[in-house]
């Protein structure tokens, strides 16, 4: 029997996780790959037999205590041999220790259990086709122009850790348009949008309230022209899912969001749509 190699991505290779998640059904951004291996670059992997890939995934590390851990495919032919262990293993051992998060298809739930992974929240994917307003409301600003020092404070409300160098590909990279809208001076909600393989995401959504995320939504849609669009949302955030309905977006795909330990109070109402079921 051939050895199985698995080894650290290159940077070029993490398009082919991409691609198979996409044939997966999970639809990722045009722009995902670049953007995801500007967090850690080490954290991506994959399996091999004969110089073909097997399998992939990621376990992508925010600082000393948290990890996230995503692109978990085994090559649909060769599933059930064993090999989706052997590089879950690869992964684990790179997040050292840090408490792990992900975003497991509801049909692996029981398998996470079994690896220490508790449930914390149902995520639904919405979607649908929207027609865009006329023009953004009053007070809204290109993302860019928010100092970047305000977006990482009020992503530390809403994230388990910081992540500089993935929000600044994020919100810089080709074709992604981000909105702010700031009140007093202080940043009261802000998000992007993206082009994907089938329609655009929205995500990071986060706001105050229903009224201000519902301000950048808008401002996104007249900005990007409309179309298909997917907003993920956490199922608790009872004001996010109804601004996800009364769009009338439905309800597309779930997932379940688990972690292996505690991690930092979030403000899960603040989450009117999840930035990538990735990386977080």
């Amino acid at each position: 029997m051939t050895d199985l190699i698995i080894r650290p991505m290159q940077a070029q290779e993490i398009a082919i996780a991409v691609d198979w998640a996409a044939a997966e059904g999970w639809n990722p951004g045009l722009g995902d790959a670049a953007c995801f291996a500007a967090q850690d670059p080490a954290g991506f992997f994959i399996a091999e037999l004969d110089g073909a890939p097997v399998a992939t995934i990621s376990t992508v590390n925010y600082g000393s205590g948290f990890s996230f851990l995503g692109f978990y495919i085994v090559r649909a032919d060769l599933r059930g041999r064993g090999y989706g262990v052997k590089i879950w293993r690869a992964a684990i051992a790179h997040a050292a220790g840090r408490v792990i998060g992900l975003d497991g298809v509801v049909a692996q739930q029981a398998n996470y259990q079994k690896s220490g992974f508790k449930l914390a929240y149902a995520n639904v994917r919405y979607g649908g086709t929207v027609t865009p307003p006329p023009a953004p409301k009053a007070g809204i600003i290109a993302l860019r122009d928010v100092p970047f020092a305000a977006i990482e404070a009020d992503d530390a409300t809403v994230f388990p850790a910081p992540r500089p160098h993935f929000l600044r590909a994020w919100i810089d990279a080709p074709g992604h348009i981000g909105c702010a809208l700031m009140r007093d001076g202080r940043l009261k909600a802000w998000g992007v949008i993206r082009p994907c393989r089938q329609g655009r995401k929205i995500g990071p959504l986060v706001a105050d309230d229903r009224a201000s995320a519902e301000a950048v939504l808008s401002a996104l849609l007249a900005r990007s022209g409309g179309g298909e669009i997917f907003l993920d949302v956490p199922a608790i955030n009872r004001d996010a899912v109804a601004l996800a309905q009364d769009l009338g977006l439905l309800p597309v795909f779930e997932t379940a969001r688990m972690y292996t330990g505690a991690i930092a109070a979030l403000q899960i109402g603040r989450v009117f749509g999840v930035t990538t079921f990735e990386l977080g």
